[in-house]
This record gives C-alpha cells, structure tokens and sequence, in this order.
C-alpha cells in the first residue's frame, strides 16, 4: 500500500513544508535534523494539521486534497500515530490504555488481538498496572500497542526511541523489528538517528528545512564509517 503525498505546502515560523513523494517501503524512515519538518509531515498525514495546498492520499484513498476541500477527520483515517512522548492515559491501566478506542476485539484482523500483540510486545505482565509504575521503554511498547490494536493501515511513529538513554534504545530496536515482521501494516518512522534507519527501514526520505534533499535504501543514502556510526553520502 503506498503513501501518496502530492505537492504539499505549509508555511512554517522560518520555512515552507514542500514535499512530493511516494512512500511504498515497508517501513520509510522520514530523517533528518531536529526542526526539519519531520514531525510536521507526519501530523498533516495524520490529520492533526491542515496543508496549505496539496493532497494525501493512503492506499488510493484521498484523506486531504486542500483542491477538493476533502479533509478526513484524524479519527477516521485509520492511522495509528506514536507521538514521541506516547500520549497515554495515566488515569488508566495499561490493559484500558491498550484497548482504547479499538474496535471490538472479534472484529480485529487476524493478529491484531488483544493477546497477540502484548505477546509481541511483552507486555501482558504489564495489563493491570498503573501507567506512573512503567519504565520508559514500557510506557513507548503499551503506546505502540495501542496504535496497533486501532487496527490502522497505516503506522505513523514520531522518534519512538527519543529521550531513551542508550542501552534503552538497543533493547527496544528489536521490539519494533518484530512490529515491523509479523504485521503487514506500512510505517513511516520519524528518526535523526542513522542506527535506527539501518535497523529498521527499507526506504529514506531526507528531510532539510522543509524538502526532500534526498530520497532511496539506507545502504545507498549511509556509509559505515567505523563502528556503529554512519554518515550521509554526498
């Protein structure tokens, strides 16, 4: 299923978000640096914000063409969206955070159950606890659960491992690997963090003030450069 994204246009405080893309990857790393226009892209996908001109569309079907004034509200896009600080419910448990808002759990797709994706995410033994009791990468694997079990078509993540230290990070990678594996859901994952693009996308878009600079597979658009680190090709 691709992501269509035909010439968007939105103002910003110090640039202009243009985009003209095709997104068809499995999972499509949106890199860059902090203030690139990441996040804003990922929020006029997901419906939280209005562009000033051009469409979306999502597996053929138009959710915003400014041309036509289709605008389809966030809630009915069926795009599970992952914001960076999880955005849980802290007045309720895990196993309630986890089934708000999705459909009844015998209309889930296949997979998209209750028990299969906290088995994914280990995160069963977590149901009947207290969002104030989770650890970080607990709180950031119940979030993904919840967007997952939303059943969308479409997984947005907005820099999911952020303000995790270090050996977090490495613990986590495999539970988005394992997302990625035994879902068919297409994800565009919002990252400045070239280790997460090599680990988990198939397809890089590079974002600079606003436009894509570059565009293609992680091993064609990064050079090891010793160790784990890596460095864009000119």
């Amino acid at each position: 299923m691709s992501v269509e994204l035909s010439g968007l246009r939105l103002p910003l405080a110090h640039f202009t978000l243009e985009v003209d893309a095709t997104l068809a990857g499995r999972v499509t790393a949106i890199f860059g640096a902090s203030g690139a226009g990441k996040t804003t892209l990922l929020e006029i996908i997901a419906g939280l914000r209005a562009p000033a001109a051009g469409r979306v569309t999502v597996g053929g079907v138009p959710l915003t063409d400014v041309a036509a004034r289709t605008f389809v509200p966030a809630e009915r896009r069926a795009v599970g969206y992952v914001p960076q600080e999880g955005a849980l419910f802290p007045h309720l448990s895990v196993r309630r955070n986890l089934l708000y808002g999705c459909p009844a759990q015998a209309d889930a797709p296949a997979g998209l159950n209750l028990a299969h994706v906290t088995e994914v995410l280990e995160i069963a033994r977590l149901e009947d606890r207290v969002i104030g009791t989770l650890s970080g990468g607990e709180k950031q694997r119940v979030a993904l659960g919840r967007a997952l079990l939303a059943s969308p078509r479409l997984l947005l993540l907005d820099e999911p491992l952020a303000g995790l230290d270090a050996p977090l990070r490495e613990r986590l990678l495999p539970y988005l690997a394992r997302v990625r594996d035994e879902f068919a859901i297409p994800m565009l994952y919002v990252t400045h963090s070239p280790d997460e693009v090599m680990a988990l996308c198939d397809d890089v878009l590079v974002l600079d003030q606003g436009r894509v600079v570059r565009r293609g597979p992680p091993t064609a658009l990064f050079a090891a450069t010793g160790g784990p680190r890596y460095e864009l090709r000119g």
